[in-house]
């Protein structure tokens, strides 16, 4: 195809990718792009992709070919797509398959490959070699089948991903199946079309090439229906692991209205309730729970970080390091859910290394991890086996209209100056919490008379402050579970207007009538963060109203950069951040706006 100076795309030859942002085939080349190559940068004008290894491996998985990946870019590329690229993607999407693993006849687990130079040249790697145990011919070597998670994490260190066709335990039988109409309510119930494509997807008609995956759909888009529609097709035990209590309870009472299950079928494993049930669902905290090391334990909010050492994948765990880790073997699992697996803490990375004859799903609404260990998910978990554009979902009606609004306030001088006499940590502090942003908020939920609201940030001191000028309920990781349900039931039930919450609103929150969200500060530049908090409004609305998403930040600082950083992914996915200045709140209309929009 002939350049094109008119087309969307310049694919340079150090696997970049520039999208112009005004150009009318923005869109549909963001849609394009999204599905194989990563957003780095996204200023207003040009956006800055990367064709990376792992994201053209997960394309391959999902069965992108490199045929369709350069005809995208061929398409929408201004000037011709240089050749080292066009060689590197057929090399790279080539890459995986290219090994295999399979069951041998007496149940060994065997790595092969057509090539026979290639098989050389893998089994002589240090970081392969551990695992061999034998040498079948010049194409096949025999490999523990206690250390296949293990296998495969050490072949994507190397850059061939293997493909897993060893099949999986069948584990303990639980006949189960969807209701056509839910208890609670009697109104009739069935999958979304999407939803179910994401279960035959993952399940593959049963076969090897299914079974161990993640499916990445927005928050309020129904991954928990994705879940039990793959245990509804597999009919066994199942194992499910959640971000805290309140994810579990929600599960549970979903469990309860959607299947067939009853309640002597279904498990709690919390710090209140210890069951273990043919549907046992449990959190990461209490599985990585250690008496030695309790950091992050108490308040339940930074647990996630706590244990994020990447050599944990390297230490052998034992009862007498994580009591609770033994839930992994109580029972027959023949699936084991991962909910919200981009926050999957290393211990159980580890573990999952272990459990590779079980199938395993992941659930997320976004695939970054700020610790960079997306490739652990791809190796451990699976990878990436369905994916749709949340602004499909929009299209739609699945998920809300959503509106997102950056509102830069300038510093006083007073605190400039302290802000320029402090170092970098401080600075940043300094500027999340600065107090001007207090009044902004009250300024924009002025604005919303009719509309719930929830207040988020990071820092307790902050978050106190906003909830005693606003008279409202104050949220934290020290909240009781028993005290979180009554608030959350209370937002339910539109008997509470407004509500001030910390991290704990990064996971999962059911407030479906929810349609403002105002952000005063953020963890640094944490891209799932941002996903999480605006999936806390995206659940439609019963009156279709849109769902307003604010980002208060404190103009040309570090306040400003992070915000920056966190909205990379939610550009990715087609939301664009209206930028307002503290004089534009007066003659600011939410109506006017919407119309607009």
């Amino acid at each position: 195809m002939p350049s094109n100076p008119f087309n969307a795309m310049v694919v340079q030859s150090d696997h970049t990718v520039l999208l112009e942002v005004d150009n009318p085939q923005y869109t549909e080349a963001r849609d394009a792009l999204a599905r194989f190559a990563e957003l780095e940068k996204s200023p207003e004008h040009i956006h800055t992709y990367r064709l990376s290894p792992l994201s053209l491996w997960n394309a391959a998985a999902s069965g992108l070919g490199a045929d369709g990946i350069i005809e995208s870019l061929v398409r929408y590329s201004k000037y011709d797509v240089p050749g080292n690229i066009q060689a590197d993607v057929r090399d790279y999407v080539s890459r995986y398959g290219r090994l295999k693993l399979r069951a041998g006849a007496s149940g060994e687990l065997l790595l092969s490959c057509d090539d026979p130079l290639l098989m050389l040249e893998v089994s002589r790697n240090r970081k392969v070699r551990q695992f061999i145990r034998e040498e079948i011919d010049e194409r096949t070597v025999r490999v523990d089948p206690a250390l296949r998670g293990h296998i495969k994490k050490a072949l994507v260190d190397i850059g061939f991903p293997a493909e897993d066709l060893a099949g999986y335990v069948e584990g303990a039988g639980l006949p189960l199946h969807l209701l056509e109409a839910m208890r609670r309510s009697g109104q009739s119930f069935a999958l979304r079309h999407y939803q179910q494509d994401a279960v035959e997807i993952f399940h593959a008609q049963g076969t090897a090439r299914g079974g161990s995956g993640v499916v990445v759909l927005p928050c309020g888009a129904g991954k928990t229906l994705v879940g039990m529609g793959v245990m509804e097709k597999l009919q066994t035990n199942t194992l499910i692991l959640t971000t805290n209590t309140v994810a579990v309870r929600q599960w549970l009472t979903e469990l309860h209205d959607k299947t067939s299950l009853d309640a002597a079928e279904i498990g709690e494993y919390t710090g209140d309730v210890k069951e273990i049930r043919p549907v046992t669902v449990t959190t990461y905290q209490i599985l990585t729970y250690r008496e030695r090391r309790k950091r992050g334990a108490s308040n339940g909010e930074s647990w996630f970080d706590a244990d994020a050492g990447d050599d944990e994948l390297d230490q052998p765990l034992t009862p007498a390091h994580f009591p609770h880790f033994g839930l992994f073997r109580e029972r027959n699992w023949g699936l084991v859910i991962y909910d919200e697996v981009h926050l999957l803490p290393a211990p159980v990375f580890r573990m999952t290394a272990e459990l590779q004859a079980r199938r395993r799903l992941g659930l997320t609404a976004t695939l970054v991890r700020e610790d960079g260990k997306e490739d652990h998910v791809f190796a451990l978990i699976g990878p990436k086996k369905y994916d749709v554009p949340w602004k499909d979902l929009e299209r739609q009606g699945w998920i809300a209209t959503a509106h997102c609004h950056e509102i830069r306030l300038d510093m006083a001088a007073e605190q400039r100056f302290t802000y320029a006499m402090a170092g970098p940590r401080e600075q940043a502090l300094l500027s999340a919490t600065d107090p001007a942003k207090l009044p902004v908020v009250e300024q924009i939920i002025a604005k919303h008379p009719d509309d719930q609201v929830l207040v988020i940030g990071t820092y307790l001191e902050q978050l106190g402050a906003m909830a005693s000028q606003l008279d409202a309920p104050l949220l934290t990781g020290k909240t009781p579970t028993r005290e979180r349900e009554k608030l959350y039931q209370q937002m339910r039930e539109g008997t509470l207007r407004r509500l001030v919450v910390s991290k704990v609103a990064n996971f999962a929150i059911d407030l479906p009538d929810v349609s403002v969200a105002i952000e005063i500060s953020g963890t640094f530049g944490s891209r799932q963060e941002e996903a999480q908090r605006l999936g806390r409004i995206l659940r439609p609305k019963q009156d279709n109203r849109p769902a307003h998403f604010y980002a208060v930040v404190m103009r040309d600082t570090k306040d400003q950069t992070f915000a920056a950083k966190r909205q990379m992914f939610l550009t990715e996915q087609g939301y664009k951040y209206e930028i307002l200045y503290r004089d534009d709140l007066t003659d600011y209309d939410p109506e006017r706006d919407h119309a607009a929009w």
